[in-house]
């Protein structure tokens, strides 16, 4: 009987250790237990520590509490200003529900992937180029904003969302290398401007104070010479003072009182008067003869002096026609 007895115990020892070895059950700190019994949800999630179930009834899931580290892959698109970019982000959540997180959806690290790739593409037409390279943490702002909205259904939480690196196209980069270089230029002409400006005010009040003493004048010369001949070299400066030009420059002048610019001004030449023609018409020389009469010979000179008006001779001979000999027989020469 006692044997009897001390096998049921035994028995009856075995089993509660092996029950309580499919049984037992423990959940880390940074874990939470969610509990299925016979396929549906235990409205009491298990703590960290030592839990037990009902052995082939239940079945225990564990969920990680630990803040996921979860890189998104570069995007690439087209910004507001018409700018091809490529941008990376890491997103970091954390489940804050498990029984949601199990329940609602089958795999909120897939899920969480996906949205914020859907949403960073979203940021980037919305945004301008240079605000991607400034303003960044507006951008993550609302790339949060974004991403956390569905995340709260699916018991997620989003705790931080960072744009990591924005890639440009090469030609863009030269652009924007060239902008930089401009404007540093600019800034560099505008303060090299503004020291001439003062510079020019100093020597203006310089020049002031120097007309007041004409000494002034001589011995900043002389400085001059100084520091010229400080250094070792051959180079001798005569400086010549401008009231001498100015001397030479009027004396240089006409005594008639115009200046050497006009004495010395070349006459302005005349251009010949054109040749006048005849709008006449010209016509032929058999109707210029019937017009106009015979034309007379050109060599014979008809600009002859009048017989009368020529003084006498010294013989007392009167200039005239010499007479004929002799009169001309027409009919012995064979006249016309």
């Amino acid at each position: 009987m006692v044997e009897e007895l001390l096998a049921a115990a035994a028995a009856t020892g075995v089993a509660v250790v092996v029950y309580v070895g499919a049984a037992a059950r423990v959940v880390k700190q940074y874990e939470r237990g969610v509990v299925f019994r016979f396929g549906r949800l235990v409205s009491q999630v298990r703590q960290p520590g030592f839990t037990m179930i009902v052995p082939v009834i239940d079945r225990l899931h564990k969920v990680n509490l630990q803040i996921v580290t979860l890189p998104v892959p570069a995007q690439e698109g087209i910004t507001r200003d018409n700018v091809t970019v490529r941008v990376d982000a890491v997103v970091y959540f954390k489940v804050v529900d498990a029984a949601d997180a199990l329940v609602r959806v089958e795999d909120y690290r897939f899920a969480v992937s996906q949205m914020a790739q859907t949403s960073l593409r979203s940021i980037i037409g919305k945004s301008d180029l240079d605000d991607l390279l400034s303003n960044r943490e507006k951008l993550n702002q609302g790339l949060e904003l974004m991403l956390d909205s569905p995340a709260m259904g699916w018991g997620v939480a989003i705790d931080r969302v960072e744009i990591k690196d924005v890639s440009l196209p090469e030609t863009m980069k030269r652009s924007m290398a060239r902008q930089a270089e401009a404007d540093r230029e600019r800034r560099a002409r505008v303060i090299n401007a503004d020291a001439e400006l003062q510079a020019s005010k100093k020597l203006s009040e310089a020049a002031a104070v120097m007309s007041e003493q004409p000494a002034a004048l001589q011995l900043r010369l002389l400085q001059t010479v100084m520091a010229v001949s400080a250094e070792k070299n051959s180079t001798l400066v005569l400086p010549i003072p401008v009231e001498l030009l100015r001397f030479l420059e009027r004396a240089g002048a006409p005594q008639g009182g115009a200046a050497p610019s006009e004495a010395a001004t070349p006459p302005v030449p005349v251009a010949p008067p054109e040749t006048f023609q005849d709008p006449l018409p010209v016509l032929p020389e058999e109707e210029a003869e019937a017009l106009e009469g015979p034309r007379p010979d050109p060599r014979v000179t008809t600009d002859l002096p009048d017989l009368a008006d020529l003084p006498p001779l010294p013989d007392g001979t009167v200039a005239g026609p010499p007479a004929d000999p002799a009169p001309r027989n027409e009919a012995a020469s064979g006249g016309y």
